[in-house]
């Protein structure tokens, strides 16, 4: 009987995976509110913080007596990953022989075919992520509103409605929460659309001799490191309606992306990525549909990991 080739034994396509997991989708933001953690199992622990990097400790011993010890639990609810699998089709006919390799199909076209695959799957991830960081049941009483007829911001014509007012709440909020202000604004793109044509924004940056507010611009007016607009939309099963993935909503939240191993960090959530996926299966041809089959799978789950990092701003706009 015939050996197998490495080739024809090898279940994940290592060329193939690298594609997929070099795939970046400018559009969406909830990877700000949700870094990623790459972890080693489908389930575990939650990585929490609590209140003990603000306690004031008594540290002082007289000579001969023991020394204090603090204990640190950092160790929240479970997580269980979910696995998501998807087959991204290429129908020979639109392949161009010239570029067809010895596999039967290019690494253009293979590229292709995966990076739209994979496109579907993150807009599932980004809607996941709007879904938790914008249900108002996931927040204490302190750390949401809902604004309501004159604060809200697409009211133009009372001087009550008041963006930054808002947001500095909401930093504060956090602050008196977790220690930290928040430092990541996240906006559904209706939100953005009036923030930008605020009377209170547009006074404030006509000094900056600036015609637009951009994010970058409205960072500096909000104090914080980075506003990002969710521009995402998602269809109906028919394709005929399609809606804001992340509507009408604002979370200013406090987000800890450069040191993720700091288990202290009070940051507002992650989404923890089982190693080393996404992975690309090896392709298959299927003769009845004359295609090549490429499956994709994540293994992933978003989490909220300290509700208290996080403010939410509900019904920002009418």
């Amino acid at each position: 009987m015939a050996q197998l080739t490495g080739a024809q034994a090898r279940i994940v396509d290592p060329v193939l995976t690298q594609i997929a997991q070099g795939f970046k989708q400018s559009g969406f933001v909830g990877s700000a509110l949700f870094p990623t953690v790459p972890v080693g199992m489908r389930a575990g622990k939650i990585i929490t913080f609590g209140r003990e990097d603000f306690m004031l400790y008594s540290t002082a011993r007289a000579p001969g007596e023991k020394t204090g010890r603090v204990q640190f639990g950092y160790a929240g609810g479970n997580f269980a990953l979910v696995d998501y699998s998807l087959e991204g089709g290429l129908p020979i006919e639109i392949q161009q022989e010239a570029q067809a390799g010895n596999n039967g199909f290019s690494i253009d076209a293979a590229a292709m075919t995966i990076m739209k695959t994979q496109a579907a799957m993150a807009l599932r991830l980004e809607k996941a992520q709007a879904d938790l960081a914008t249900t108002a049941g996931n927040y204490q009483a302190a750390n949401k509103v809902t604004l309501s007829g004159t604060s809200q911001w697409s009211d133009f014509t009372n001087g009550v409605s008041d963006p930054i007012a808002a947001i500095e709440t909401g930093k504060e909020a956090i602050r008196a929460a977790v220690g930290k202000r928040g430092n990541t604004v996240v906006m559904g793109a209706a939100v953005a659309s009036k923030v930008r044509q605020h009377p209170k924004i547009v006074d404030r940056i006509k000094y900056t001799g600036r015609d637009v507010a951009t994010p970058e611009l409205l960072a500096n007016l909000f104090g914080v490191d980075r506003v990002l607009v969710g521009d995402a939309i998602y269809s109906n099963d028919a394709g005929t309606a399609f809606t804001d993935v992340w509507g009408k909503f604002c979370v200013v939240a406090y987000t800890e992306t450069a040191s993720v191993p700091d288990m202290g960090a009070p940051s507002f959530g992650y989404t923890y990525n089982l190693g080393g996926y996404p992975i690309v299966e090896q392709p298959y041809f299927d003769r009845n549909s004359k295609s090549w089959y490429f499956p994709v799978t994540r293994a992933e789950a978003p989490v909220i990991a300290g509700a208290n990092a996080g403010y939410l701003i509900s019904a920002a706009v009418a």
